[in-house]
């Protein structure tokens, strides 16, 4: 059967041989972009390992996006669940995705499920592994902004894998506390944030971005993403004004922002931008391309979560362009600062750090709060440690 367009390509590292048959699973389950890119290292630092076998499955929440970062990477998926649609739902992810997975665990049953972050693959694959009594880990727990609605679904997604997760890799010490009030019963290692990993190694490689027209060198460019549910619509309406609003304000200035695939982003955007000479509007970026952009922008705006992560660790300012964060420790650490979508207020904050120096200089030299790049040699160790006491005691 041919693959579906944009297919990430399946290999079988996940299958046993006579002299890997005893050694415990890990499988570790991804359907989107930021999945790919937080747990990229996180698979390459088990496939190091030798105590262990593991198998990659896509859920195809999202496929082009995903393949360009497994191919960036060096990784192949054992599986992919293709369940991808168009138009699809919420409703329509997870059941797919519960589906597929109770498949994919009586075929291959793992000792240990890896899922990451928030989003409904992650939920779905805890969910699935639960009911199969398979023990969950999750990489990047314990991040809230307590309120279920924003962002939505994210919020509930990741409270929920929190009850059922045995293992809880929390970035930090913030994240660790929300866990511990929220009362779970898995065991939480602080490990740092597996984006900081993905970073570094693809920042050491990382090619100069260039496009048509931008200069960087007599231009400050100001990178921006938008994509967030709790944006669509009439906030992202403000946001294109905003962005207008300081291209208009500062000659020198120069907007590069990657659009997301979803029409209900890029279509408003699109006409609000799209003919002004300054404003680059690009597909979305690969994630070295990404990260040459952050590394060669001014400052970011951006409503994204892993990028309030990732552009401090390079010494740039970012704009959160939302009401609420799930990563205060960028707030209070002065790496980041929230902003909302008011075309007002981006103006006035972009401004602050285009004007005014010394404003500048204390978000880009603030400490980076979420880790070290050492992550996922952290999270090994706990696996390793776990499956070791199961295998020891009461094993599944």
């Amino acid at each position: 059967m041919q693959a579906p367009s944009g297919a990430v390509p399946v290999a079988s590292q996940g299958v046993a041989s006579p002299a890997t048959a005893s050694l415990p699973l890990v499988t570790i389950v991804l359907g989107t972009r930021p999945e790919a890119i937080k747990l990229a290292p996180v698979i390459l630092a088990f496939q190091a390992a030798k105590d262990f076998r593991t198998r990659v499955v896509l859920t195809g929440q999202h496929r082009e996006m995903v393949s360009q970062v497994m191919d960036l990477f060096g990784l192949q998926a054992d599986q992919d669940l293709a369940l991808m649609a168009p138009n699809q739902t919420l409703t329509h992810v997870t059941c797919a995705a519960l589906q597929g997975l109770k498949q994919e665990f009586a075929s291959h049953p793992p000792d240990l499920v890896l899922v990451q972050g928030d989003t409904t693959t992650a939920f779905a694959s805890a969910l699935a592994a639960f009911y199969e009594q398979i023990p969950v880990g999750h990489v990047e727990a314990g991040l809230r902004t307590d309120d279920l609605f924003d962002p939505f679904p994210e919020e509930a997604n990741r409270r929920l894998i929190s009850q059922l997760a045995q293992l809880n890799f929390a970035p930090t010490d913030q994240s660790a506390a929300n866990l511990q009030a929220s009362g779970v019963v898995g065991e939480t290692t602080i490990t740092g944030n597996t984006v900081i990993d993905a970073l570094l190694l693809m920042a050491k490689s990382a090619p100069q971005l260039v496009l048509p027209g931008l200069d960087w060198q007599h231009q400050r460019v100001l990178l921006a993403t938008v994509h967030r549910r709790e944006n669509w619509g009439d906030r992202i309406q403000e946001i294109g004004r905003g962005f207008l609003a300081v291209l208009d304000r500062f000659p020198d200035t120069a907007l590069l922002l990657p659009l997301h695939r979803n029409p209900t982003v890029r279509d408003p955007l699109q006409a609000l931008l799209g003919s002004h000479p300054r404003a680059f509007l690009t597909e979305p970026l690969d994630y070295d391309r990404l990260v040459a952009a952050m590394r060669g922008c001014t400052l970011l705006l951006t409503d994204s979560g892993g990028l309030q992560e990732e552009a401090p660790a390079l010494g740039k300012p970012v704009l959160v362009l939302r009401r609420t964060t799930e990563r205060p420790e960028a707030v209070d650490a002065g790496t980041a600062k929230l902003i909302g979508t008011d075309a007002a207020a981006i103006l006035s904050e972009t401004s602050l750090l285009l004007e005014n120096p010394e404003a500048y200089e204390a978000m880009a030299r603030a400490h980076n709060p979420f880790g070290d790049g050492q992550a996922s040699g952290r999270i090994v160790v706990t696996a390793r440690r776990f499956l070791a006491d199961r295998r020891g005691g009461v094993a599944r």
